[in-house]
């Protein structure tokens, strides 16, 4: 499987035409991805048939958040739902940089049926394995992670890990610096099936069908 990351509306557009299996819809590629627009969700949602995940992050920044902006995540995932959202991406701290377990369950409560990825917040978190069992129970259908580095490949070792222990009752879907040049090896080594690239090459600005055409052959 694999998921493009698309921070504005050019790259989702260009994705959803494209081999990925589903998109994650975001803004803001310098905060790491923010919740995006609503009404340029509605456009995609009416343009194209591939799945549209959608980031709820209302700031850049620490996975903690006030209690408006949790109230704001909550509104933002029931507004995005009723318009039809294939799939949530969020992920919700303590102080500690440990999983909030009440917080996470409320906004899995609110997504209801619709599957919920537990985003990179979970690479800052002290102990992976502890972590990745607590998202398991609460009933996260999805983990995405670098293996607690800052790019796959530097935490290599530790997502081979991950996926040897935990792939049968988790999606991990590997993220981090992924592109066509190690997606091959990023799958040998690790055993990884589960990708995510944003498919935009050192120079450019947007997705390249060509970079996701090359990563989708690679990692089937």
């Amino acid at each position: 499987m694999l998921e493009i990351a698309c921070f504005e509306i050019t790259s989702a557009e260009t994705a959803l035409k494209s081999m990925a299996d589903r998109i994650e819809f975001c803004a803001d590629i310098d905060a790491g991805g923010l919740t995006p627009d609503f009404y340029e969700f509605m456009h995609l949602k009416r343009n194209f048939k591939a799945p549209v995940y959608i980031m709820i992050r209302p700031k850049g920044g620490p996975f903690f958040y006030t209690p408006a902006e949790f109230r704001d995540m909550k509104t933002s995932l029931i507004t995005f739902k009723e318009a039809g959202a294939d799939g949530f991406v969020f992920g919700i701290l303590n102080v500690h940089n440990e999983i909030d377990e009440e917080r996470n369950t409320e906004m899995l409560i609110l997504a209801g049926d619709i599957p919920c990825t537990f985003h990179r917040a979970f690479d800052r978190t002290e102990d992976l394995e502890k972590s990745i069992e607590t998202l398991i129970r609460l009933g996260f259908k999805a983990v995405l992670t670098s293996g607690g580095k800052s790019t796959a490949m530097e935490g290599k070792d530790s997502l081979k890990n991950l996926i040897r222990k935990y792939s049968t009752q988790i999606d991990i879907l590997v993220g981090g610096g992924v592109r066509s040049e190690n997606i091959e090896e990023l799958k040998e080594y690790t055993g990884a099936t589960n990708f995510h690239s944003s498919a935009i090459l050192k120079y450019d600005t947007f997705v390249t069908t060509d970079e996701i055409k090359k990563l989708k052959q690679l990692s089937s």
